[in-house]
């Protein structure tokens, strides 16, 4: 759900109607994939942004028309905090399906659903950091260098995944899962490579890596539990995240505190971009695992 002021303040957001945007079909979201991972040319850049005018930029425009209007960064995170709190306290059935029901072959789709972003893991990200002012460029990298393992591969959230993929006798190559993602598994990936690229400010960056570094503290508790529930040995990615995510948090919240010049409706946009796209990704993914004879 959308939030807008009653007044040009943002002491009193009230509700206003959801965005209701359609996904891409799969089709263009593998081809915008491939466009991402790639040198593009002249007419890839007509691909790309033919694509994103469809997806993305309707959903990025309708949430900065209507965010709050945030007299500071501390009421801007305020704000989040309690969009985050209120989220926690209405996570789907779906959450509890995964944590509680899901088989082992019902994991390993769900699993599967998110192995491009897990074997890229925060690939995509680290075109953002020149794009931001020093001080928040600074906070959100120490983010990446933990994403990336600090320089220790075993460490790295992608070998992570790959070490989970293993365990699960599952393919580490990206090509073996791109006729079988979900268009919201794809739009998932795709919006991170956006998001710090593409995107015409990196503050929609900001406020979108801030939501997810902390929705992560509470979306990961369903895989975590499921994957303790079904004895998987390797499941220190979904632990791992649970555990750095809190710092990771702090971090992009001292990055839009850093800023000299905040768009906090550009901010606000982030947040909840990536809260729809995030949690729409994660219930395709179980509805498709959901589809598998238990």
């Amino acid at each position: 759900m959308s939030t807008t002021p009653a007044s040009p303040t943002a002491e009193s957001p009230v509700p206003v109607a959801a965005h209701s945007f359609a996904t891409p079909p799969a089709t263009a979201h593998r081809e915008l994939h491939s466009l991402y991972r790639r040198v593009p040319n002249l007419g890839d850049y007509g691909s790309m942004a033919s694509i994103e005018e469809r997806w993305i930029l309707p959903k990025a425009r309708a949430y900065e028309a209507s965010a709050p209007r945030f007299g500071s960064a501390g009421e801007l995170l305020q704000a989040l905090k309690e969009f985050l709190a209120e989220e926690e306290a209405a996570l789907p059935e779906s959450a509890t399906f995964l944590a509680e029901h899901a088989t082992l072959d019902q994991f390993k789709v769900i699993v599967r659903q998110f192995a491009l972003d897990g074997l890229t893991e925060s690939e995509s990200l680290l075109p953002v950091v020149p794009r931001l002012p020093y001080r928040s460029a600074m906070a959100v990298f120490r983010v990446l260098i933990d994403e990336l393992g600090c320089g220790n591969e075993e460490k790295a959230h992608s070998q992570l995944y790959r070490d989970l993929l293993t365990e699960l006798g599952m393919s580490l190559e990206l090509d073996d899962y791109l006729d079988e993602t979900t268009p919201e598994c794809y739009a998932y990936v795709n919006m991170f490579h956006w998001l710090a690229s593409r995107a015409s400010s990196p503050q929609y960056f900001l406020g979108a890596y801030a939501y997810f570094e902390t929705s992560v503290l509470y979306a990961f508790q369903s895989f975590a539990r499921a994957a303790r529930r079904l004895g998987i040995v390797h499941d220190a990615y979904y632990t791992e995240h649970l555990y750095i995510d809190s710092y990771h948090s702090n971090h992009m919240r001292t990055a839009i505190r850093a800023l000299d010049e905040p768009d906090f409706a550009k901010i606000w946009a982030g947040v909840r971009l990536a809260s729809d796209i995030v949690g729409e990704a994660q219930e395709a993914a179980i509805a498709r695992a959901r589809e598998t004879v238990a």
